[in-house]
């Protein structure tokens, strides 16, 4: 066996399995088995099981709940990945389990009224985007350009901004415009690493034509290197949610836009929100989400009062066609 402070997460968990799940009932083992592949081994189980913290597990709490999980799912997600900490107690691969997670369950409330109207996360359009990265930028220190980069790209493309750090130079094809997601920066034991992106499947994402000058202008800084970082801070490192938002003072910057909860995450809403307006088809915006649930990306499509209107006047022109193939002209409506 490894050494004790060296085992991956995933690699204890499927060792101790059989232990870990003993008596537990048996109709429970699907959904924390279900949350163990979906959930804990995606987001820590590249982690050393010594060196997991009670900060790492409250960002891949937050996270789920941002994709979209419901409060049984967490807590039974929650559940499995503290049977396996209190395994590693027993087992002496840590002295003390890692302080339970507290105040999820607000941020689930959050995000569950958020998400009952999707638009209430998204930027109203173009213009507000751009104001929001160019009101960064000037707020950087010596006005860095690349922070303004990353909140257009991952706006536009609907991905997180730990992936917009992953993208490298031969993710991208200026033929068909098409990204390939396929790696996303996180933190981790010792400073940032890179991984699959969120739930390990490699996914392809169109790059609009607004979002192409700006590519150009980021491939061309890269002097044709296929493995060079799209994106990186000003002295070329990665970049977390967390470094965009103290480089860029966004908490001040939202709130002086009228943006005042504004989340980093919110720019991937808005991506989504975007496409689903445009009228993307559902199973065609659930690949370039990633969202394993396809519940998830429902909630993207609820009508706007606009949509709901225009429905309407489709309708009235689909039955008049109806009546005038026939024959028929409607005398009233």
């Amino acid at each position: 066996m490894p050494r004790l402070s060296t085992i991956p997460l995933s690699e204890y968990a499927e060792r101790r399995l059989p232990v870990i799940l003993a008596g537990l009932e048996s109709t429970t083992h699907s959904p924390y088995l279900a949350g163990l592949r979906l959930r804990i081994l995606p987001d820590l189980g590249h982690l050393p099981v010594g060196l997991i913290t009670t900060g790492m597990i409250q960002d891949a709490v937050y996270a789920w709940i941002a994709d979209g999980c419901g409060r049984s799912t967490v807590k039974s997600t929650l559940a499995m990945l503290h049977r396996i900490l209190r395994q590693a107690v027993a087992d002496g691969l840590i002295a003390n389990e890692p302080a339970r997670v507290t105040g999820w369950q607000h941020e689930l409330r959050q995000a569950e009224d958020e998400l009952l109207e999707p638009r209430s996360l998204a930027l109203r359009d173009w213009d507000a985007l751009t104001e929001l990265a160019d009101s960064l930028v000037d707020c950087s220190s010596n006005h860095y350009r690349g922070w303004g980069d990353v909140v257009v790209h991952s706006a536009c493309t609907a991905t997180r901004i730990g992936e917009v750090s992953g993208v490298r130079v031969e993710d991208i094809d200026t033929e068909q415009w098409i990204l390939t997601c396929r790696h996303q920066t996180t933190p981790a034991p010792g400073g940032l690493v890179d991984k699959a992106p969120k739930g390990g499947h490699t996914r392809h994402i169109p790059i609009i034509e607004p979002l192409r000058p700006q590519i150009l202008r980021r491939l061309h800084a890269t002097r044709g290197d296929p493995g060079a970082r799209l994106y990186t801070g000003p002295r070329g490192g990665r970049i977390t949610t967390a470094v965009l938002r103290d480089a860029t003072h966004w908490d001040e910057v939202v709130h002086t836009l009228g943006h005042t909860h504004l989340r980093r995450h919110d720019l991937r809403h808005t991506g989504l929100t975007w496409m689903a307006d445009a009228g993307v088809f559902p199973h065609i915006l659930q690949e370039i989400a990633g969202h394993r649930d396809f519940s998830t990306t429902v909630r993207y499509l609820h009508p706007d009062l606009r949509t709901i209107a225009e429905a309407g006047e489709t309708l009235t022109r689909h039955l008049v066609e109806q009546l005038r193939r026939t024959g028929r002209i409607p005398r009233r409506w």
